[in-house]
């Protein structure tokens, strides 16, 4: 498979790692992105890497807890920023989330046809004359809705990062975790952890990070000459600290750093003589994994929508 100079600098600016080794790493991979990161981790040139391509979309990450408690956090896509800050854009998001927390559609398709609030029109429908009035394209691009326990959203940089946090809680006033519920979506937010809890990573996963790190041991010179055995307990050290960066609850806290976002929210929970459980936490980054050339926002809103 063959590779461009834009795919190499692609490979750089997702691994860290300088042009001309990212340049043998796509050699190597014969041009295959997660075979060059692949091959880049298993020299020690690149650190654990989200594969995520490079932000190539403007628009607004909403987080909500409605009336009714539920939560709700919404992405919706425009071609710039400018429109991005525009209030009449973002009060569109707003009551599309509201839209999102009452009426429970299945999915963006769904939601395209209910009503919008004070209308009898679709949001379909209302997301057209947006286009028309705003002067460039709209695209509803993903959401999520939770509707049970306590939910804490969070919303960064004017919705750049749009967080929500859904806790269970038991014999505790829900008012009393949302200083709480607040920290942890600003962790989430900061940390961006794939995973809620160690026990959440797939074996395939593990499989996958041991084979690397192995690689990793036996290719250091310092392990020269050490047994297999000596190796394989280095590598399950290693796990450990692979949990510690990508799983939200073995992560250090980021507002105290000698201690894990589980046992903070132990703390807490200890304090108000209750308990609490972070069930489930979406973030959404607004425009993360939308592939674009960087002059044509355009195109690559208007191929979403399937115009």
């Amino acid at each position: 498979m063959a590779f461009t100079a834009k795919d190499v600098q692609k490979l750089r600016e997702m691994t860290g790692v300088g042009m001309m080794d990212c340049k043998k790493a796509l050699t190597e991979a014969d041009g295959d992105f997660d075979r060059a990161i692949e091959w880049l981790r298993e020299k020690g040139l690149a650190a654990q890497t989200k594969k995520a391509g490079k932000v190539a979309a403007e628009g607004v990450s909403y987080a909500i807890k409605a009336d009714n408690g539920v939560g709700v956090v919404i992405e919706v896509n425009s071609q710039t920023d400018f429109v991005a800050k525009n209030e009449v854009f973002q009060d569109f998001v707003r009551q599309l989330a509201s839209v999102v927390a009452s009426e429970n559609p299945a999915d963006v398709e769904a939601l395209k046809a209910c009503k919008y609030p004070g209308t009898d029109r679709t949001v379909a429908e209302v997301t057209a004359d947006k286009v028309l009035s705003i002067g460039e394209n709209i695209q509803i691009r993903r959401f999520v809705r939770y509707a049970d326990g306590v939910n804490v959203p969070y919303i960064h940089m004017g919705g750049k990062v749009g967080v929500l946090v859904n806790l269970e809680v038991e014999g505790i006033d829900p008012a009393a975790v949302v200083e709480l519920g607040k920290d942890i979506a600003m962790q989430i937010c900061a940390m961006n952890p794939t995973y809620l809890d160690k026990s959440d990573v797939e074996q395939s996963t593990l499989d996958k990070e041991k084979e690397i790190l192995m690689i990793q041991a036996k290719e250091d010179p310092k392990n020269a000459g050490k047994p297999d055995n000596i190796i394989e307990k280095m590598v399950q050290g290693r796990i450990g600290k692979y949990y510690e960066e990508n799983c939200l609850l073995q992560q250090a806290f980021v507002k105290e750093n000698k201690k894990s976002v589980e046992k903070h929210i132990a703390e807490v929970a200890s304090s108000l003589g209750g308990k609490v459980k972070v069930k489930a936490f979406t973030r959404f980054a607004t425009g993360e994994g939308i592939e674009k050339a960087e002059d044509d926002f355009a195109s690559e809103v208007a191929k979403m929508s399937g115009k």
